[in-house]
């Protein structure tokens, strides 16, 4: 009988034609990929043995291009960072030969350890201090997290979760309440001093390692952007919440620890959670946007967790009062009703 990944890849020509490039490479002329993870985007990632684990990373042009991850991977491992490291790269095709750091990410351990919290929180922490100290070397080669891109993913709460899903149609004053909430956040986002960012650092991209923890992975949209942007990411996580003061206690042992030193306790908390609100109105509107657009349907569950910090800090600032009233009123409400 043939194999489930046999069978596969008589259906999945890119499987095929990865698993011929790997058993091209020294020592894996044998290896047959075995599916390690699922992701967001259209990457896929399968495992691999020959005595050592490797993972293989599937990234079908023209969706996706190898070139960031590979030039972000050596900037990492120039900082000394537990990330990814390429091995091999068949940049045309699409084919990437990774290390591996292993199946355990933060969230799964975060789930089945919860005593281990403190600890894995402190690594990541302070491995995100690393990567702001020693990426002020790399940073100015990184795209720009600018006006544009930060509007582009604001949009993307308004179009694909107020609108596509929700039907929810704004109102012409509405629209002007939108856009002055937008200013507000975009205006905040710009005027932080800027470093390197991960751009997507929580816990499915966290792996936790037997040594160097935390194990960094999907780090190719990094950007040179806000300083409070990974910080945010982290504590305040799409996939997994924690109580506002231990929120707290972390975002001040990262304060006390960061490399941005021209910005005091009271800068840095409006910093911190304005740029939660953008981060998580740009996460909400991916994940319907993944339902509705690829057909993936596992990651609204963690919509109303992710709009739950918009409102836990919103009624502390007046320019967010449009913001609290839609979520609260009308699309928490519309989630409800369309479980």
């Amino acid at each position: 009988m043939l194999s489930l990944i046999a069978m596969d890849m008589k259906t999945d020509e890119r499987l095929a034609s990865l698993t011929r490039w790997v058993s091209r490479l020294d020592g894996l002329a044998s290896a047959k990929p075995q599916p390690a993870s699922e992701d967001a985007s259209f990457r896929r990632y399968f495992r691999i043995w020959n005595g050592h684990s490797y993972i293989v990373m599937d990234a079908p042009p023209p969706q996706e291009d190898c070139r960031p991850f590979v030039t972000i991977a050596g900037y990492l491992e120039k900082m000394g960072l537990n990330s990814a490291r390429v091995l091999e790269a068949d940049l045309e095709r699409g084919f990437l030969l990774l290390s591996d750091l292993g199946s355990v990410q933060y969230l799964e351990e975060l789930d089945k350890h919860p005593e281990r919290a403190d600890e894995l929180y402190r690594n990541a922490l302070d491995a995100l201090v690393v990567m702001q100290e020693k990426g002020t070397g790399f940073q100015g080669e990184l795209p720009s997290y600018d006006e544009a891109l930060l509007r582009i993913e604001l949009s993307l709460f308004h179009d694909w979760l107020c609108e596509t899903h929700l039907g929810i149609e704004f109102s012409a004053g509405e629209e002007a309440s939108w856009r002055a909430c937008c200013d507000t956040l975009v205006d905040c986002a710009l005027s932080q001093p800027k470093v390197f960012v991960h751009r997507d650092y929580h816990s499915r991209n966290l792996m936790v390692t037997e040594t160097d923890s935390p194990g960094i992975i999907d780090f190719q949209d990094a950007v040179e952007g806000p300083y409070t942007y990974d910080v945010v990411s982290l504590l305040k996580d799409c996939y997994v919440k924690w109580p506002r003061d231990i929120i707290n206690s972390r975002a001040h042992y990262y304060f006390e620890r960061t490399p941005v030193t021209q910005v005091d306790s009271a800068r840095f908390q409006r910093d911190f959670d304005l740029m939660g609100v953008q981060r998580h109105l740009k996460a909400a509107g991916i994940f319907s946007r993944l339902l509705h657009r690829d057909g993936k349907t596992g990651y609204m569950k963690d919509v109303p967790r992710t709009l739950g910090y918009i409102i836990d800090v919103a009624p502390g600032y007046a320019e967010l009062e449009f913001l609290d009233e839609l979520i609260t009123r009308r699309v928490l409400p519309g989630l409800e009703e369309k479980k």
